[in-house]
C-alpha cells in the first residue's frame, strides 16, 4: 500500500523539519561566512606583511598605505591586497611595488549595458571569491566563472614559462580533456601567442581568425571553434611577465573597450593567487641561471638543483628541477636539461612517501644533510631500464637543494643485500674458528646482543655466560655438543638489555677437518623477541577469550531462563474479552530467546482486555531487566486504574529517574471493551498498529507520545478504534518491518501488503504473515500479538490466557 492512511502519522512525533532544515541553512551560511573572514584576513595579513617588508614601515602604516591605495584606485581593500601580492617581485629582484593608482586598468568604466553588472562590482566579487581558490585549475574555473555575460568567455587557459623556456598548462576550465593533452607543454617555437604575450608583456587580441591564423597557432579543433580570443599576461611588479591566461569566446565579433579593461584588470587579480600558489616562483632567468647549469652539465655523475613549490598555506607541495648534470635521467628517459622545469615527482613518482622524500624535505627545514640507505632505482640506459642500487644524498644550497644519487658497484651490491637481509630478518652471523680462537661478528649481531663493539665479540665458550641464569644450562650445553660431537645447535635463549629482557636464538653448525674434528663453527643469533611476545600474546589472548567466553554463556543462559520464566509463550492461540489472540516472539539469535521484546495479553477484572507490546534498546541481562520492569509495571498501573497516558507517564519517568537507568524503550498500550467493541489505544515511540478490514489494510492514526526515557517533559495522547466482527489488529515491534539500508516506510508497506495475502493451505494468518516477511537472518527481536474479532458464527476452542 502506498496510500497516506498507510502510512505512520508523524504529526508532533518529530521536530519540524523545516525549521530545522532552516536552522543547518543559517548555520551552513554562518560557517562559509566565517570561513571566508578568515581567508580574507590571511590575504589582508600577507599584503601588509608584503608591504613592511619593501617599505620598512609599521604594521598600522602598511593597512592605512592598503587603504589609501585602494581609495586612490577605486578598489576594494582586497582587491588591492590581490595587486599587491602579485606585485611581489622574485627573490633578488629589485622591482617595486604597484603604482598607487596611475593604471591604465584603473580608468573609470563606460556606463554599464541595462541589466549588465556594473564592472568594479564584478571585480569585487571576483576578488573575494579568490580567497577560496585552492589551486591554479580552482583559478582559472574562478574566473571562467566570475566573468560578466556579456564577455560571453567559454574557457580560460593559464600557462607559465618554463626555465627552459615554453610553456606548461597549469591550469584551465572550459576545455576538454584531449584538447589539454595536446596543449599541456608547449616548445619554445615562434608563433604562439602566449610566448609573444610573455615576451613582450603586452595583451594580444586575436579577433579575426582568418588574419591571426597567419600569425599564430590557434588552439582548438578547428581553430573557428572560438572565433574571438584574448591573451593577457600576468606581471609582477617590475612589468615583465611570466603567466599568460588565454580567454576563449564564441562570438565573432571585437572585445569591447569595457570588456578588454575588465579582463586586464581581472588578470591582474590573478597575479595575487598565482603567486601564493608559487607558480611564479621561477629562477632567475639570466646570466646566473645559465652559468648554473653550465656548471650542471659539466659536473660527473647524478645531481639536480631542486627549487621548493610550495601550496598557499606554505607545505611544500612537490619541487622544480632548474638543472641537472648530463648523466641524470628520469623513469621515462629523459636527461639533463630536457628535465628543467619539471616536478620532481613528475620524474621520479616512485619516491613519494619514500624516506627520500621525507630527506627532503627535513633537509629544507633544519639545513642538516640528509644521506639515505641503499635503494633499488630503475635507470634507463640505452632505451633499456634496469634496476641499479643508489644511495642519495641532500644538501641544502640557498632557498633550494641539490640530490645527487651515487650508483653502487655490483660487489657493493652484494654487501648491501647482505646486510639488507640481516636487517630485514633481525639477524647477524657469527664465526668461532676453534684452533685459531679468531672470532668475526657482524655489526647487527653486536646490535642483537646490546654489547658495544669497542668491546669485541665473545668466545664460543663463553657464549652461554651473556644469556640469563635460567637459560645458562641450555646454551652451554648446546655448545657443548656441537664443539665435541659436531651436533647443529637450535637453541632459545634470553638476555637481559637495557630494554628489558630479549628472546634470541642460537643456529650454528661444526666445521670438521679431514678427521671428523671440528676446527670452525659458523651460524646466526637472531632477535625473536617480536615473535616471541606475540605468542605470548597470543596464549594470553585466547585465555582471555575463553574466560569472557564462559563469562557470556553464563550470562545469556541466565537471561534467557530469566526471559522464559518473566515471558512463557503459550502453545496455541489464546482467547480475552472474546478475542483470538496469536502471539509470536522470535529472538535475532536462533535457539536464544534473550532480547529486550515483550508483549502482555491479560483479560482485566472488568472483562476487558489488556494488550501490550515494547521494545527496549539492547540484548542481554540489562535488557531483560528493563523488560521486566516495563511489563509488569505497565499490567499493574491499568491493572490498579491508571488510564493507558497516565501509565506512559508513570514508566517515562520510572525509566529517567530508577537508581539505575535502564536506557530506553517504545511501547503500545491497548484496552478493549468487548462490551462496545471499543479499542482505545497510546503509544511511547512505537510503529502504529495494523487493522485488517474486508480484506483492506491500514494503519491506524497515531496519537502523540515520546519514546520512553527520552525526556521528562514527554506528553502521551490516546486514540480510539471500534472494532468489529472479522477484523484482525497487528501489534508489533520493529524488527517486523526494519531492514538495514532502507527506510522504514517500505518496511510497513510490506507488513501491509503481507497482512491480506489470501490463504491456501489452511494455515493460520500470523504463519503466513511471518513467513512472508521475515528473512533468513535477522539483525532485530521481533514479537507480534495477531488479535482477530471472530465473526458471529465463529465459536473456536481456544486456549486461556498464558498471563
Amino acid at each position: 500500500m502506498t496510500s497516506e492512511a498507510a502510512r505512520p502519522s508523524e504529526t508532533g512525533a518529530v521536530p519540524d523539519l523545516a525549521a530545522l532544515a532552516k536552522v543547518v541553512a543559517r548555520q551552513r551560511a554562518e560557517l562559509d561566512r566565517l570561513q571566508e573572514t578568515a581567508a580574507t584576513s590571511v590575504v589582508l595579513e600577507r599584503a601588509k606583511g608584503a608591504l613592511m617588508a619593501r617599505t620598512g614601515c609599521s604594521l598600522d602604516a602598511a593597512h592605512e598605505e592598503l587603504q589609501h591605495r585602494a581609495k586612490a584606485a577605486g578598489r576594494t581593500l582586497l582587491e588591492e591586497c590581490w595587486i599587491t601580492l602579485g606585485g611581489l617581485a622574485p627573490s633578488g629582484s629589485t622591482a617595486a611595488l604597484p603604482p598607487r593608482a596611475d593604471d591604465v586598468a584603473d580608468r573609470p568604466p563606460s556606463p554599464a549595458p541595462p541589466g549588465a553588472e556594473p564592472d568594479g562590482e564584478a571585480l569585487a566579487r571576483f576578488a573575494r571569491a579568490l580567497v577560496r581558490v585552492g589551486g591554479p585549475r580552482d583559478l582559472a574555473r574562478c574566473l571562467l566563472d566570475h566573468l560578466p555575460p556579456d564577455i560571453g568567455a567559454e574557457a580560460v587557459m593559464i600557462y607559465t614559462r618554463l626555465p627552459a623556456g615554453g610553456l606548461e598548462l597549469v591550469g584551465h576550465a572550459g576545455v576538454d580533456d584531449v584538447l589539454v593533452e595536446q596543449w599541456r607543454r608547449v616548445p619554445p617555437l615562434s608563433g604562439i601567442a602566449a610566448l609573444d604575450v610573455l615576451d613582450s608583456g603586452e595583451a594580444r587580441w586575436l579577433e579575426n581568425t582568418r588574419a591571426d591564423r597567419w600569425r599564430y597557432q590557434l588552439i582548438g579543433e578547428p581553430a573557428e571553434r572560438w572565433p574571438t580570443r584574448a591573451w593577457l599576461p600576468v606581471t609582477d611588479g617590475g612589468g615583465s611577465a611570466d603567466v599568460a591566461i588565454g580567454v576563449f569566446r564564441r562570438r565573432a565579433e571585437p572585445f569591447a573597450p569595457d570588456a578588454r579593461r575588465h579582463l586586464l584588470s581581472a588578470a591582474r587579480l590573478c597575479a595575487g593567487p598565482l603567486r601564493m600558489f608559487g607558480i611564479r616562483q621561477h629562477p632567475a632567468t639570466g646570466a646566473d641561471a645559465d652559468a648554473v647549469r653550465t656548471v650542471f652539465d659539466r659536473l660527473p655523475g647524478t645531481s639536480v638543483l631542486l627549487a621548493p613549490l610550495r601550496s598557499p598555506s606554505g607545505d611544500v607541495e612537490d619541487f622544480r628541477i632548474d638543472a641537472a648534470t648530463a648523466d641524470t635521467s628520469d623513469t621515462v628517459g629523459r636527461r639533463g636539461r630536457e628535465l628543467l622545469g619539471l616536478r620532481f615527482r613528475e620524474c621520479w613518482p616512485a619516491t613519494a612517501g619514500e624516506p627520500l622524500w621525507q630527506g627532503c624535505l627535513d633537509t629544507l627545514a633544519s639545513g642538516r644533510p640528509y644521506e639515505s640507505e641503499p635503494f633499488a632505482q630503475q635507470q634507463v640506459v640505452a632505451g633499456v631500464g634496469e634496476l641499479a642500487t643508489y644511495s642519495a644524498r641532500v644538501a641544502r644550497l640557498g632557498d633550494g637543494l641539490v640530490l645527487n644519487w651515487i650508483r653502487h658497484a655490483p660487489s657493493d651490491r652484494q654487501e648491501q643485500r647482505l646486510a639488507d637481509v640481516q636487517r630485514l630478518g633481525n639477524l647477524g652471523w657469527a664465526n668461532w674458528h676453534l684452533v685459531t680462537d679468531e672470532v668475526n661478528w657482524s655489526s647487527q649481531v653486536f646490535a642483537i646482543l646490546d654489547r658495544d663493539p669497542a668491546r669485541g665479540a665473545v668466545p664460543l665458550a663463553q657464549l652461554a655466560t651473556l644469556a640469563l641464569p635460567s637459560d645458562m644450562p641450555a646454551v652451554a650445553g648446546a655448545v657443548t655438543d656441537l664443539v665435541l660431537e659436531g651436533r647443529p645447535c637450535d637453541v632459545p635463549f634470553r638476555i637481559a638489555t637495557r630494554d628489558g629482557a630479549r628472546h634470541l636464538r642460537l643456529v650454528a653448525e661444526a666445521v670438521p677437518d679431514d678427521r671428523g674434528t671440528p676446527v670452525e663453527v659458523h651460524g646466526f643469533v637472531q632477535d625473536i623477541t617480536a615473535q616471541r611476545s606475540a605468542e605470548l600474546a597470543l596464549v594470553a589472548s585466547e585465555r582471555a577469550i575463553l574466560t569472557q567466553h564462559g563469562v557470556l554463556q553464563a550470562e545469556r543462559t541466565m537471561a534467557a531462563r530469566l526471559q522464559d520464566a518473566l515471558l512463557p509463550l503459550p502453545k496455541q492461540p489464546v482467547r480475552l474479552s472474546g478475542l483470538r489472540v496469536d502471539i509470536a516472539y522470535l529472538p535475532a539469535q536462533s535457539g536464544l530467546n534473550v532480547g529486550g521484546d515483550w508483549f502482555s495479553a491479560i483479560e482485566l477484572p472488568d472483562g476487558d482486555a489488556l494488550f501490550v507490546v515494547g521494545d527496549v534498546a539492547g540484548h542481554g541481562v540489562d535488557a531483560v531487566a528493563a523488560m521486566a520492569l516495563l511489563r509488569f509495571t505497565a499490567k499493574g498501573m491499568v491493572i490498579t486504574g491508571s488510564s493507558l497516558t497516565g501509565a506512559l507517564a508513570r514508566l517515562n519517568a520510572l525509566l529517567l529517574h530508577s537508581r539505575d537507568p535502564q536506557g530506553t524503550a517504545t511501547m503500545v498500550l491497548a484496552r478493549y471493551n468487548p462490551r462496545e467493541g471499543r479499542l482505545v489505544w497510546a503509544q511511547a515511540g512505537h510503529p502504529p498498529p495494523l487493522l485488517v478490514r474486508d480484506g483492506k489494510a491500514r494503519y491506524l492514526d497515531r496519537p502523540f507520545g515520546m519514546l520512553l526515557g527520552a525526556t521528562d517533559t514527554a506528553r502521551y495522547e490516546e486514540s480510539e478504534c471500534r472494532l468489529a466482527p472479522g477484523d484482525r489488529l497487528v501489534l508489533y515491534t520493529d524488527g517486523l518491518v526494519e531492514r538495514p539500508s532502507e527506510c522504514i516506510d517500505r518496511g510497513l508497506e510490506r507488513l501491509a501488503r503481507a497482512a491480506v495475502l489470501p490463504g491456501r493451505d489452511g494455515s493460520a494468518p500470523l504463519d503466513r504473515l511471518l513467513g512472508a516477511l521475515l528473512e533468513a537472518e535477522r539483525r532485530d527481536d521481533v514479537c507480534v500479538l495477531d488479535i482477530g474479532v471472530p465473526g458471529e458464527s465463529e465459536q473456536p476452542a481456544w486456549a486461556p490466557s498464558p498471563e
